[in-house]
């Protein structure tokens, strides 16, 4: 009997591959547009730009991808502990039989949330010293140029230039950025970068937008804001919002406005006040001037000048007085002096004296001088004698007059003082007195 190839049942039969991509095309069209809600973690942020990570709540977790073209336009900017609302569909992996969730939108998931970064961001950024006061640059008194940063339309720039005109004209330069929206943080980063580039640069800078939601105002809340607005060289005064609005540049600006109209009075004084201020310190300076011109004619008035002639007498008499004491005082001057040349001329001695009393001295020195010679001669004499005697009775020849000899070696000349030194058929030379010389051969 022939076995049957028919399979036993009728179950279908798929290759890895073939269920892999099935199951991946299931999940695909089943949830094709899902929005996801849940804490962001575990991200990671590729050498390719992009991101890796899972969302989850307290029973799951979905792992998420987001592709570098898309997260770059995200109006969040995703980070850990978030919690977040995407927009994406849904897929698998099927070299690892994973399912993901491919992220193409995302926003927070409530204003609680998106205080809470805030929050964290602002300790974060306190912490590195971006909020300290001693930062702070002070205003310009009366700035010549002031740059302005804002949406080129709407009722900011309005109210800013409005304010302006009404106070105190300046030079006004509009920085054109959107102050909401994917691109505005950036576009405000340039604009202060441009501005801190000029030649001039303006003197103050105010950087504002009017009212709108927490979401609205995320731009100025980002962290490559805040930096540049710290960092800034120029002074910065920022007027984001309504008064009850704050938002991060507000702590790293050097003064913030409740408003944009608010900013442009901080910016410049009131020309109409400064008008009047000068006008009041003028006549204030002018009634100061007077009462110090009117006291000194009181006071020359007090003393004033009698006539000329009288003053010239006067000036005579006192002349004629100091002349006289000026002539007793040098009579007085020579008397002394010529007293004191008289008890000096008392003193001296004619030359003739004390020439005779030297030459006197002179004789009597020399005669003892002519002395002194025959008698040092004598002494110098009769020590040598005395020292020749001495030496003659230590002299060796001395010894040789009383019959002693020197034992000398011919050759060498060397004195022997002892026998041993002596070997047989040595020659020999024998010193006797008066220098006589024998030679000899030892036996």
């Amino acid at each position: 009997m022939q076995q049957s190839s028919l399979p036993l049942n009728n179950v279908p039969e798929f290759s890895v591959s073939e269920l892999a991509f099935s199951l991946k095309k299931t999940v695909e069209e089943t949830y094709g547009r899902v929005r996801l809600r849940g804490e962001l973690g575990r991200l990671t942020f590729h050498s390719s730009g992009h991101m890796y990570g899972n969302i989850k709540d307290d029973k799951a977790t979905i792992d998420v991808i987001c592709w570098r073209g898309t997260l770059s336009s995200l109006s969040v900017r995703p980070e850990e502990g978030l919690e977040v609302i995407c927009t994406g569909k849904m897929s698998t992996y099927p070299a690892r039989s994973n399912y993901q969730f491919l992220i193409d939108g995302m926003e927070l998931a409530g204003e609680g949330a998106l205080l809470k970064l805030l929050e964290q961001r602002r300790k974060k950024l306190m912490a590195e010293g971006l909020f300290e006061p001693q930062r702070k640059k002070p205003l310009p008194f009366l700035p010549r140029t002031i740059g302005v940063i804002t949406s080129p339309t709407g009722a900011v720039i309005r109210d800013i230039l409005h304010r302006l005109r009404d106070r105190f004209p300046v030079r006004v330069l509009l920085y054109p950025v959107r102050v909401q929206g994917e691109t505005a943080a950036q576009e405000i980063v340039v604009a202060l970068h441009g501005f801190a580039r000029m030649a001039p640069p303006p003197d103050t800078l105010i950087l504002a937008r009017g009212g709108g939601s927490l979401e609205d105002l995320m731009p100025f809340n980002e962290e490559e804001v805040v930096r540049a607005v710290a960092g800034c060289p120029i002074p910065i005064i920022t007027a984001i919002g309504h008064e009850t609005d704050t938002t991060l540049v507000d702590f790293a600006a050097d003064l913030r406005a409740p408003t944009p109209t608010g900013a442009a009075e901080m910016a410049v004084p009131v020309r109409s006040q400064l008008h009047a201020q000068v006008q009041e310190d003028s006549l204030r300076l002018n009634g100061a001037i007077q009462r110090h011109l009117e006291a000194a004619r009181t006071r020359l008035s007090a003393t004033r000048l009698g006539a000329p002639s009288s003053l010239l007498d006067l000036k005579t008499q006192r002349m004629d007085h100091v002349t006289l004491k000026l002539q007793s005082s040098y009579e007085a001057f020579l008397s002394v002096r010529r007293e004191k040349i008289g008890r000096l001329s008392a003193g001296l001695r004619h030359p003739r004296l004390l020439i005779s009393e030297k030459s006197r001295l002179l004789d009597l020195h020399t005669a003892q001088l002519s002395r002194l010679p025959p008698r040092l001669l004598d002494q110098k004499v009769q020590k040598l004698e005395n020292i020749s005697r001495i030496l003659e009775s230590l002299s060796f020849k001395s010894v040789l007059a009383r019959g002693y000899a020197v034992v000398k070696e011919s050759e060498t000349g060397r004195v022997i003082s002892d026998p041993a030194q002596v070997s047989s058929g040595q020659k020999l030379d024998l010193l006797l007195k008066n220098d006589n010389i024998i030679k000899t051969t030892a036996d």
